[in-house]
């Protein structure tokens, strides 16, 4: 039997609703002699999958089939209270288990904070460029996007001032990813921190600050989140699980201080999925709470994507031809490269696939995709060896483009 197309009545906001850039890639990067640079994926050589095993056995022993059962939209209360501690404990921040609302990956805290603030034509400010899955997950709210320069330091306080002065509206809340952005690898210094928390008390914006990257620090003493920063902003954190244990555990959590915050959150997620998966749950909480595992776990990973980082970093240097500019991220997971403007960076892919190297073209990034000369460079996925030899198939390809 065959199927008609088009004729069914959709929503209007499917219209919005693309297919990830990074998503669809992946499809078609998994030959072997591809190396790819496209996903912001963690290295799988690194997952303690014996020490999961184990924790899932004890899990078992000790839960049994209450692991198994329904659980609180929340969380489970020991996760719940293990996230407030460890943030407590690192940032200095005084919450609690009930501030704490355990999500099915930090995607889904984007979507849930969209729901409950986005109507069609509302306002979202966003770093220009943002993270691509922030866009895509807000862009189903039908939103208008104000975009806000960022350079070598971040958002530019200034420019998010000058640009609230000429709204007309209100935006409804800012997107932030401060500690080694996604996709440029930038982190916001402490002193732009303090100011668009200012900013946004003084214009009563609400804040997300999305914090996946922040435990892979290479480089110096990790910057406070403006969640701890005291001030008058309302802040909601997203952390998560994936990039310092594993992302198929989709483990991650929301820090809601603001009690009405949260109380709309708690009925949106209920409407998703009930809640995030139990067993999942116990067994992230076991593995996080047995010794002293997760920090030594989380002391390789730093180890081993430092060198990654400067692997590339060395390669972007010996191969790029000059006209390529590019960050060295003082940590998380990405190099942001700009390459001659004649160059669009999504035509550069086709070449580069020829070359069998992969990396993310810069325009879905980008609000308003208007720009086409930039790309995203992963350096946590493949090792050092691989990163050199697919960064010289990548310069090849550059030149290539040129001539």
């Amino acid at each position: 039997m065959s199927t008609v197309l088009g004729i069914h009545r959709f929503a209007n906001r499917i219209s919005r609703m693309k297919a990830s850039a990074i998503r669809e890639m992946l499809k078609t990067t998994q030959r072997p002699n591809v190396i790819s640079f496209a996903g912001g994926l963690p290295a799988p050589e690194l997952f303690p999958t014996a020490d999961i095993a184990e924790a899932t056995q004890m899990v078992m022993d000790t839960y049994g089939s209450a692991a198994l059962q329904y659980s609180v939209t929340e969380g489970v209360p020991e996760l719940r209270n293990w996230v407030a501690q460890r943030l407590n404990r690192l940032h200095g921040t005084q919450l609690v288990a009930d501030d704490i609302v355990i999500t099915n990956g930090s995607q889904q805290a984007l979507d849930l904070f969209a729901k409950i603030f986005l109507d069609p034509g509302d306002t979202v400010i966003v770093e220009n460029p943002s993270y691509l899955g922030a866009i895509q997950a807000f862009d189903a709210y039908e939103p208008r996007f104000l975009a806000i320069e960022t350079d070598a330091h971040g958002m530019v306080p200034e420019a998010l001032e000058f640009a609230l002065g000429a709204e007309r509206q209100t935006p409804k809340f800012l997107y932030l990813t401060p500690n080694y952005q996604n996709p440029t690898g930038v982190t916001l210094s402490l002193d732009r921190r303090r100011e668009i928390a200012t900013i946004c008390a003084g214009y009563n914006i609400p804040i997300f600050e999305d914090d996946p990257y922040g435990e892979l620090c290479y480089e110096g003493a990790p910057i406070a989140p403006l969640l701890s920063l005291g001030s008058d902003a309302t802040v909601t954190y997203s952390g998560t699980g994936s990039k310092i244990v594993a992302p198929g555990l989709r483990i991650a959590w929301m820090a809601i201080p603001d009690a009405e915050i949260r109380e709309k959150i708690v009925p949106a997620k209920q409407g998703v999925d009930l809640h995030t998966g139990s067993f999942a749950q116990y067994v992230f909480h076991q593995y996080v709470t047995t010794a002293d595992r997760l920090e030594r776990h989380i002391a390789g990973i730093r180890m081993t994507y430092a060198g990654r980082r400067d692997a590339m970093a060395s390669a972007l240097h010996d191969f790029m031809p000059a006209h390529v500019t590019y960050t060295i991220p003082t940590g998380g997971m990405f190099f942001w490269a700009t390459v001659d403007g004649r160059i669009d960076t999504e035509e550069l892919l086709k070449v580069a696939a020829a070359q069998s190297v992969a990396f993310v073209p810069g325009r879905p990034f980008f609000a308003f995709r208007d720009r086409g000369n930039g790309m995203r460079l992963n350096f946590s996925n493949a090792n050092e060896d691989r990163i050199r030899d697919g960064i010289e198939r990548l310069a090849q390809a550059i030149r290539s483009a040129l001539a």
